[in-house]
């Protein structure tokens, strides 16, 4: 989902609950395929996201509709007013899914109201703990950018 992320094969063995080999296989066939690029780092090959793979974007746009990330956004930019930026943080941003979506909103007179209606809304359509703060003005860094008015993102 964030392709500043990178792993290496034990990592996602430990994550997955899956065997070396079998990880192995699949990084192997990936890193062929060129979804995934390797590099190697202190006896370690670390694999990350190929962002110029033809089909980048269509893999991450499935895994923002698998975790619910589009119908978030959508329902966050219809109603809560100026909205800014919308980031998301937290360990989803890290690439670690925990159900936990944590959400930074910000803009100008946002509509403080319908954000805990949105909460249990979004929460029963995604099934995942969705945690917002909302904040004036714009942030530089500190998360996974979904959206951002100025950059046209």
């Amino acid at each position: 989902m964030n392709s500043q992320n990178h792993s290496h094969l034990r990592g996602l063995a430990e994550e997955f609950g899956e065997s070396t080999n079998a990880i192995r296989k699949e990084l192997n066939n990936l890193t062929q395929a060129g979804i995934l690029i390797s590099h190697t780092e202190k006896n370690k090959i670390e694999y990350k996201a190929n962002e110029k793979h033809p089909f980048y974007t269509n893999i991450r746009d499935i895994i923002r509709k698998h975790l619910g990330l589009d119908m978030l956004l959508e329902q966050i930019l219809e109603r809560m007013g100026e909205v800014e930026q919308v980031v998301l943080t937290g360990d989803l941003a890290r690439g670690s899914d925990t159900k936990v979506i944590d959400v930074l909103v910000t803009g100008d007179n946002l509509n403080d109201e319908y954000i805990s209606h949105l909460t249990r809304r979004i929460e029963q359509l995604i099934d995942r703990k969705v945690i917002f703060t909302l904040a004036s003005g714009r942030i530089s860094s500190g998360g996974l950018v979904l959206f951002d008015r100025q950059a046209g993102v």
